[in-house]
């Protein structure tokens, strides 16, 4: 009981800092300890499977187009073979919102664990940057006394070496990353070219390569701490029955230190080794309960198993739990909320299903010339001046046939004819004039209907008007 108490008095104290900057204002450099263990070496894994898949996406194709483009100078996205176009935009916006939805139910239940284990951030800083830094540098201790140390060669052929590869490896991600932007056919052509005859694209890989270089060199954690704004969602969207990377208070206090090779504690579990706080890459102690800082990494889990079994006490008293199953031993993971938001994610999922099974292949679009009116023949008809737009979204060539079915009388004319084959994954503007007898006009505007077919099934009918004078 008092150990609770203790702890819910902690818990209401106000903490106005973060652990990463001092009470001036400063920057507190990080050298965190090599994490080692159990669940460090699944992170691995996982890391390793992840940017494997980012590598070679852009290389991926289905039916000749990439697996995955998200190119906004050209309006065009694909996501897993099909083409989306801006015409598509509701189904690319329920999708951004049922992945925001899905984003706050697996926080609800699972805390910041996307963070610490599929994050790009934290994948390559830790799994990549910060790997090439202890291989170089050493261990936290090694880079402080590093740091410190005079201007030597060895000191130099260090850092020189270590900007070095850090500058390839934002090379590396930059253009990885414009691939999926672009293609990745346009970038090899980029970099094949000289600068010049593709200054944009150079200019963008430049860039690129520049923030990368920026934010894993320098600004590192302070990405999650101060510009990410999943962090701060945490206060909101976590509650007492989130399950997020826990210290078990009631185990652990009143902690007390122990000597060497004594395995008796007479008190808590917690042997205030700071362990768990020198291996944290944001700087936190996760005692203090959870932080906006914390990303759920488990390093600090790795190392405290490894020292309760050096002293004989049982794993887990860093693990991943929620308050409740802390405090009161019981774990309940449906609560109201969660209830709540997954019905609203079916409900969403449900509807961007029925989008885009019935999404037609092909979306056409039929306006009037904008500024223009109707004219008079010689012959005594009057035309009306259309442009038609085609949006192939399928992977192959689709014959498409127009029809005018109303007005009855009036014909079509279309430059090149009324057949034609639309390129996979292209758009197709044409111009139509439609013409009327006079005598066959009985108001301002007339309705306007063309067919779309497409290997003789119909695939559309579009709606227009035609203006003329009335007699």
């Amino acid at each position: 009981m008092q150990n609770t108490e203790q702890f819910y008095q902690f818990d209401e104290e106000f903490r106005d800092t973060i652990a990463t900057v001092d009470e001036k204002g400063k920057r507190i450099w990080i050298f965190p300890k090599m994490p080692k263990g159990v669940l460090h070496n699944k992170r691995i894994i996982v890391s390793i499977i992840l940017l494997s898949l980012f590598f070679v996406g852009p290389f991926l194709t289905w039916d000749g187009h990439p697996f995955l483009l998200f190119n906004i100078f050209e309006r065009k996205f694909i996501l897993f073979g099909q083409i989306f176009w801006p015409q598509d935009f509701i189904i690319l916006a329920i999708s951004l919102i049922a992945f925001f939805v899905f984003t706050i139910l697996f926080t609800v239940v699972f805390g910041r664990i996307w963070c610490g284990w599929a994050c790009p951030q934290t994948l390559f800083m830790e799994m990549v940057f910060r790997k090439i830094e202890y291989w170089i540098e050493g261990d936290a201790n090694q880079q402080r006394k590093l740091k410190v140390a005079p201007w030597t060669g060895d000191k130099i052929r260090k850092k020189t070496s270590k900007q070095i590869i850090f500058v390839l490896i934002s090379l590396l991600i930059a253009h990885t990353a414009m691939a999926y932007l672009i293609g990745i056919d346009a970038v090899l052509h980029i970099i094949q070219q000289p600068p010049t005859e593709h200054l944009a694209g150079f200019t963008g890989l430049l860039a690129f390569t520049g923030i990368f270089y920026f934010v894993f060199a320098w600004f590192r954690e302070q990405a999650c701490i101060a510009v990410c704004p999943y962090g701060r969602l945490q206060g909101v969207l976590l509650d007492k029955n989130s399950i997020v990377v826990a210290y078990d208070w009631l185990r652990g206090e009143p902690r007390s230190k122990i000597k060497r090779n004594e395995v008796q504690n007479i008190k808590g579990d917690c042997i205030d080794c700071k362990l768990c706080v020198h291996v944290c890459p944001t700087g936190i102690d996760i005692r203090n309960g959870t932080q906006l800082e914390c990303v759920n990494c488990t390093a600090c889990i790795d190392v405290c198993d490894d020292v309760m079994v050096k002293i004989n006490k049982p794993k887990g008293l860093i693990r991943f739990a929620s308050f409740n199953s802390i405090a009161s031993k019981t774990q309940k993971l449906f609560n109201t909320r969660v209830i709540a938001y997954s019905f609203v994610l079916l409900g969403l999922l449900s509807l961007l299903s029925f989008l885009i099974f019935t999404r037609s292949i092909v979306e056409t679009t039929l306006l009037k010339v904008p500024g223009t009116t109707f004219q008079k023949t010689d012959d005594q008809h009057i035309t009306n001046l259309y442009t038609i737009e085609f949006v192939n979204k399928s992977n192959i060539i689709l014959p498409v046939t127009l029809k005018l079915i109303e007005p009855k009388n009036a014909t079509l004319e279309l430059a090149g004819g009324d057949k034609m084959n639309l390129e996979p994954g292209a758009l197709l503007k044409k111009v139509m004039i439609i013409k009327l007898n006079a005598d066959d006009i009985r108001s301002v505007k007339t309705n306007v209907k063309v067919e779309v077919w497409i290997n003789g099934k119909l695939e559309e009918t579009v709606k227009s008007k035609f203006i003329g004078p009335v007699y």
